[in-house]
């Protein structure tokens, strides 16, 4: 798949002339309202992956199947996934500490897809429904699904790298929010609450009680620092398939009243905004964005629930998030 974007000029014209683009319009109607935000760049075509890595059952064709896993994990399973949350934590961290201004997010997927290959794991969010990238790269004001492709990182931006490993016949899925150089206090602060949100829905994980407890949590933590929760992207069961019938939400809903026990394994992932929840989405199908253009971070754990609360199969020695930030 190849995507392609006008690059705008060094000098830019005045409000009331005609826009760089050759749209027509005056400038102030165009491409003026895009100053600032993140614009789609060139994607370039699929990496491949050695034979020899065990494959996820849409790698070739895209064509996603579900069926019946079941929500409560056997120990052989939880096993495989306690293994496959470190290795997706490891290839995170080291892909989180290896952006720097001026570096393409295309680059950025280059490294990352090496890491996967490099410990025997298949990317799984590559060609997942025909989705190009070994991982997701959402930077300022993109919520999730952002494609890496040819946009250089610019000093001050925030990026959120979402990395899925599949090993053992089981996924692990983590992401966590960067900071890109020189970034402001407010975005700073976004990223910390951010953080600080997806610990506090962890912390509400307790066998016996309702799932909508995480939401009740997440949402009272942001909204205690006005900001948004978006509701259109949800946590999800996670196993032996990517996503499983289990639904997450980070917002309280009383209609939300799975029993959580002992077993289950899900992810907790909050993207939480300076501004509004509400989000459009680019023509990729893919990328989503915030509606006002304000920033927004997000984390995300696979978690298991155990007999007497919740063990962090992403967390823990050499995770960006190993632990909530008031217990290190």
């Amino acid at each position: 798949m190849m995507r392609t974007v006008q690059h705008p000029p060094a000098v830019l014209p005045q409000a009331n002339e005609s826009c760089w683009c050759g749209s027509g319009r005056k400038y102030k109607r165009c491409h003026k309202r895009s100053e600032g935000r993140v614009l789609p760049g060139v994607v370039s075509p699929m990496r491949s992956v050695p034979s020899e890595i065990e494959r996820p059952h849409y790698a070739d064709t895209g064509v996603v199947e579900h069926w019946d896993e079941p929500r409560i994990k056997s120990p052989e399973v939880i096993e495989r996934m306690r293994h496959a949350g470190k290795v997706a934590a490891e290839i995170l961290r080291l892909t989180g500490e290896s952006l720097r201004p001026g570096m393409t997010t295309e680059e950025v997927d280059a490294y990352c897809h090496q890491l996967y290959i490099e410990r025997g794991s298949y990317p799984s969010t590559l060609n997942y429904h025909g989705y190009p990238k070994s991982l997701c790269t959402s930077a300022n004001e993109v919520i999730c699904h952002g494609i890496p492709d040819s946009r250089p990182m610019q000093d001050g931006d925030i990026m959120n790298l979402d990395v899925t490993a599949y090993i053992g016949g089981v996924h692990g899925d983590t992401n966590a929010t960067f900071f890109v150089g020189d970034v402001d206090p407010q975005s700073r602060e976004l990223v910390r609450i951010t953080e600080e949100c997806m610990w506090k829905g962890i912390e509400a994980v307790k066998p016996g009680r309702p799932i909508s407890d995480i939401g009740r949590a997440i949402e009272e933590h942001a909204k205690t620092h006005r900001l948004g929760v978006v509701r259109a992207f949800v946590g999800h069961g996670i196993g032996e398939q990517f996503h499983g019938d289990i639904q997450v939400l980070h917002y309280y809903d009383s209609r939300n009243t799975m029993i959580m026990r002992p077993g289950m394994t899900f992810t907790i992932e909050p993207m939480i905004t300076l501004g509004a929840w509400q989000h459009k989405s680019w023509d990729d199908d893919w990328t989503a964005v915030t509606a006002d253009g304000k920033r927004t971070a997000q984390f995300e754990h696979t978690v298991l629930v155990t007999d007497d609360g919740v063990d962090v199969l992403t967390g823990g020695e050499g995770a960006v998030s190993p632990s909530a930030p008031w217990h290190r």
